[in-house]
């Protein structure tokens, strides 16, 4: 762990992520003082300090671990181990992030990698996965399906027979709210690509959902 530089306002809680024999810790900065910098700020910041890390912790844990849950089948265990390997992969490759890629596109891009290495090492069942789904979200996809709004009920058994690639787009842009910039930045495809894709996924979406109602 690294020592406390005077004049820090730190919480004295140490995180410590753990793959295999590796060990990344840190004293967690205020939220205070994290709010005062930018994501570039803080990988500067980080590389000089490792403190600083945790600001990037704190800022995107919560998010980064719903997206797991959204597009995988995990428990809360399994989610929290992705999510320390990514900050471990973060962390190691945080002097060589592309200055022209937006940070939060790079770590989700790094989370969706992670997800499908543990899916096709592991073998996760995708039986009965389900997503929160807001009403505003749920009536976005209505409007834009041009359906009356269905139920959270409906749109998770809907997700559960689309394709695996039209239901990580649908998550990337409905429940995750991401612009085509951001989605084409994790899924590396051109954003022409994304929005042919999301228009697929759609219908695809839009068909099962309406076998369901039929039932």
């Amino acid at each position: 762990m690294t020592s406390l530089p005077r004049g820090h306002d730190l919480s004295y809680v140490c995180i410590g992520i753990k793959p295999n024999k590796n060990v990344l810790t840190f004293m967690i900065i205020s939220q205070e003082i994290c709010n005062q910098f930018s994501d570039k700020e803080i990988i500067l910041k980080s590389l000089e300090d490792i403190d600083f890390f945790s600001c990037l912790y704190q800022r995107y844990e919560t998010k980064l671990t719903f997206y797991i849950h959204r597009i995988s089948k995990v428990t809360d265990e399994e989610a929290e181990d992705i999510l320390q390997e990514v900050f471990i992969k973060v962390w190691k490759s945080l002097h060589a992030i592309d200055p022209a890629l937006k940070l939060s596109s790079w770590l989700y891009r790094v989370v969706h990698n992670e997800v499908v290495s543990r899916w096709r090492k592991n073998k996760w069942s995708r039986d009965n996965p389900t997503i929160a789904i807001s009403d505003d979200m749920l009536q976005s996809l209505a409007d834009d399906m041009e359906l009356k709004k269905p139920t959270e009920e409906v749109i998770n058994q809907a997700l559960l027979k689309i394709s695996e690639k039209y239901r990580k787009v649908l998550v990337l842009k409905y429940f995750e709210e991401l612009s085509y910039e951001e989605i084409s930045d994790i899924l590396k495809m051109p954003e022409g690509t994304v929005a042919t894709r999301l228009n697929r996924a759609k219908q695809s979406l839009k068909s099962e959902i309406g076998k369901i109602i039929l039932v």
